[in-house]
C-alpha cells in the first residue's frame, strides 16, 4: 500500500533515539554504530500512522546464510566496507515473526523500519570520509529497502556539532521492482504537535 505521508508523535520514537545515541557514544571508526528497529502502526487514508517501535536481535555477524549473502551478493556490489559484521542489518525471523503477531494482536500492521545513519563522514575512517552520510537513503539502503517490500523505511540521522547531539528525520518509499538503480520517493513525515489548553 501506498502513502504520501507519515503522522507520527515523536515520543513513539524516543526509545529508538536513545539507542541510536548509546550506539553512536560508544562507537569507534572500526566499529561503526548501528540501531535498527521495526515500525509499527496504521494506515489511515492516505497516510501511515507510526504507533509504535519494536526491536529485535540483528543476526549479521553469525548467522552463516547471513554472511554468504553478504560474501557473494553485497560487497561485490556495494564495497568492501561491508564486510565489517556492523555494517547492515539483518533482522532475526522469529523474532520478526514475533513482534508481526503481537502487532497484529493490537491491530496494528509492520510498515517497515527505522536505522540510524550517524555523521560518518566526520567520525569514521579517514578514507570513508569522502561521501557525505545524512537523512538520505544511500545504494545500500535502496537495495534493502526493495528487498523487504515495507512501504515505510525510515533513516534518523545522528550528527555531532559544538559538542551537542542534532538529528533529522527521513521517509522513504522503496524503489519500483522493475528499476532495481531507481531512487527511493520521499514521503513527508508529519510531527504531532503537543496540544496545550489557552487560558
Amino acid at each position: 500500500m501506498s502513502a504520501a505521508t507519515v503522522l507520527l508523535d515523536p515520543e513513539v520514537l524516543s526509545g529508538f533515539l536513545a539507542d541510536a545515541i548509546r550506539e553512536y557514544g560508544a562507537c569507534t571508526p572500526e566499529l561503526p554504530p548501528r540501531s535498527w528497529a521495526v515500525l509499527l502502526g496504521r494506515f489511515t487514508d492516505d497516510a501511515m500512522h507510526v504507533e509504535r517501535v519494536g526491536f529485535a536481535t540483528n543476526i549479521r555477524e553469525t548467522d552463516d546464510t547471513v554472511l554468504q549473502e553478504f560474501d557473494a551478493a553485497i560487497i561485490p556490489r556495494f564495497g568492501a566496507c561491508y564486510a565489517n559484521g556492523r555494517r547492515g542489518y539483518w533482522c532475526e525471523p522469529r523474532e520478526l515473526m514475533r513482534i508481526t503477531t503481537e502487532a497484529e494482536a493490537e491491530g496494528l500492521e509492520v510498515l517497515g523500519s527505522i536505522h540510524l545513519h550517524p555523521d560518518w563522514h566526520r567520525i569514521g575512517p579517514p578514507h570513508e570520509r569522502g561521501l557525505r552520510v545524512s537523512q538520505e537513503p544511500t545504494p545500500m539502503d535502496r537495495h534493502l529497502f526493495q528487498g523487504s517490500g515495507w512501504p515505510l523505511n525510515m533513516i534518523l540521522y545522528l550528527e555531532r556539532r559544538d559538542g551537542r547531539l542534532y538529528h533529522s528525520l527521513g521517509a522513504w518509499a522503496p524503489p519500483p521492482d522493475t528499476e532495481p538503480d531507481a531512487g527511493c520517493r520521499a514521503i513527508a513525515i508529519r510531527l504531532r504537535t503537543p496540544e496545550r489548553v489557552l487560558e
